[in-house]
């Protein structure tokens, strides 16, 4: 019979060769992974301007190279701070929304990127909020005007299936925000409502709520609301240069 030595050598022994192991396993595909990883969170971003791809594709059609390539050749990455002014060193797909939001509002950072298809040009930004159960998330892409939703995409944490979830899961909901406006005719920012009832017709500001999932589609409107607002010092100031480069153009 063994003795109490031998077994516990052999346990250990064993034990500290499968951690090894495990240990090996999770450096070499450590790499893959993060890419993995990078390359869905890309897909998410692009999938608000899904409208503007190259070839009218989706995006579920792209290849992962073609989703990396989109973004080293068309996509420019920019990070604000809460006045809209840059921040130099800082790459937006490295900036973590949830994490942002456990910061004190004066020292959060927001990520923007900028994405270029021929003529067309769309500003995309990240909000975040809270739906029923847990966090719900989003990047809205506006027209070069600031002021037309080109396209969004959403997400959750855990939005019960078939009410809530339908924000991601019903290619719908994200798709009635095309074309709406988060500014009104006197340039004030009005943001856009999840209308429970359905949105008032011609009503640029409004979207029609998802029925059954009251507390989710209210919480879209508040991410919308409070999310956008973050970035208002920014298109104020881009407004400005614009404004500023075609009067410029205009002299000349």
């Amino acid at each position: 019979m063994d003795s109490p030595r031998y077994i516990l050598t052999f346990v250990f022994t064993l034990t500290a060769l499968v951690a090894l192991l495990l240990t090996g396993m999770r450096q070499v595909t450590m790499e893959k992974a993060n890419l993995n990883e990078q390359i869905f969170n890309k897909r998410a971003i692009l999938s608000a301007v899904e409208t503007h791809l190259p070839g009218g594709k989706k995006v579920k059609e792209l290849s992962d190279e073609e989703v990396l390539n989109i973004f080293n050749t068309q996509m420019q990455q920019i990070v604000i701070d809460t006045k809209g002014q840059p921040i130099e060193g800082v790459m937006a797909e490295n900036i973590d929304m949830a994490k942002e939001r456990k910061k004190p509002e004066a020292e959060r950072e927001f990520p923007i990127f900028v994405y270029t298809e021929g003529e067309t040009t769309c500003y995309i930004f990240a909000v975040r909020g809270n739906g029923l159960w847990d966090e719900i998330w989003g990047n809205v892409a506006l027209e070069s005007d600031l002021n037309t939703i080109a396209g969004v995409a959403f997400d959750h944490k855990g939005e019960t299936p078939g009410l809530g979830a339908e924000i991601k899961d019903n290619p719908a909901f994200p798709r009635q925000f095309i074309g709406k406006q988060i500014f009104d005719d006197q340039g004030q920012y009005v943001s856009i409502k999840v209308k429970k009832g359905g949105a008032e017709k011609g009503n640029t500001h409004q979207v029609d709520a998802i029925t059954g999932a009251t507390i989710t589609s209210d919480g879209v409107t508040k991410m919308f609301e409070l999310g956008l607002k973050n970035y208002l010092p920014y298109m104020e100031q881009l407004k400005a240069q614009q404004k500023n480069d075609a009067q410029g153009m205009l002299i000349q």
